[in-house]
């Protein structure tokens, strides 16, 4: 398939509208809006900024963050940005469009790796309180290539042709907001139901990957992967060994 132009779905000075707390910044041309957000963090800027980039038919953004708890809870915030990108989906998606997450950070449509979100943070100390925290995130609109791996797709392959890029960010942005509420009041107790329900193969062996063949039991208080391995043995995977990932 051809690739489109690259801003071929975004129309000229197009910005994404956002809700109060946060505002939209444009990376630069061959710019990384997670290099630039962490740059941005490192320097002070006040929590709320999102950076976004749409080029090679691919939409990347990031958020700033300023958690006021240990990194290992904080690391909730990937779940709250994770649903709230499928909850986007969903609005966005005709209804038969099917959304999963491949724990912890990857992002399934119908089936097929779409994209992946990243965590960057001023510590990875776990016990220790971050002085910020940038989560975000990629997802393909078209194939880079005319070659695909069998379980991998893009965003208009599966029926969401529609679909712009800055009306993603804009539901992404208002839908990210109402899960990160919900991490503030009610912890990540409050987020792990839904997320499971969109969880990719929870109670199966994984199938890649080093952990491959052990059975993915299901998530931790804090989010880390629990899985059983062939010998009975269950070992935890953390949601801070994310970090460094850049989506």
């Amino acid at each position: 398939m051809a690739s489109m132009p690259t801003d071929g779905l975004i129309a000229p000075g197009a910005e994404p509208l956002m809700p109060p707390r946060l505002r939209a910044e444009r990376a630069l041309p061959g710019q990384a809006p997670m290099a630039r957000a962490m740059a941005q963090a490192a320097i002070g800027i006040d929590p709320g900024l999102m950076v976004w980039s749409y080029e090679q038919d691919t939409l990347r953004a990031a958020i700033v963050l300023a958690p006021e708890e240990p990194l290992a809870t904080a690391m909730g915030a990937l779940f709250a940005l994770e649903l709230g990108l499928g909850d986007s989906l969903g609005a966005l998606a005709p209804p038969e469009v099917a959304v999963h997450y491949d724990w912890p950070a990857g992002l399934r449509i119908n089936g097929g790796r779409a994209g992946a979100f990243g965590a960057a943070a001023s510590t990875e100390d776990p016990a220790a309180e971050p002085d910020w925290l940038v989560i975000g995130f990629h997802l393909a609109f078209l194939p880079a290539s005319d070659s695909l791996a069998p379980d991998e797709t893009a965003l208009h392959l599966e029926g969401c042709g529609e679909i712009t890029p800055v009306a993603l960010l804009e539901s992404w942005s208002r839908h990210s907001l109402v899960w990160l509420n919900t991490l503030e009041e009610r912890g990540l107790a409050g987020l792990q139901e839904h997320w499971r329900g969109r969880a990719w193969r929870m109670g199966e062996p994984l199938e890649d990957g080093p952990e491959k063949g052990a059975i993915f039991m299901g998530i931790d208080e804090q989010g880390g992967q629990l899985l059983k391995r062939s010998n009975g043995e269950t070992t935890l995977r953390p949601l801070t060994m994310l970090l460094g990932e850049t989506g």
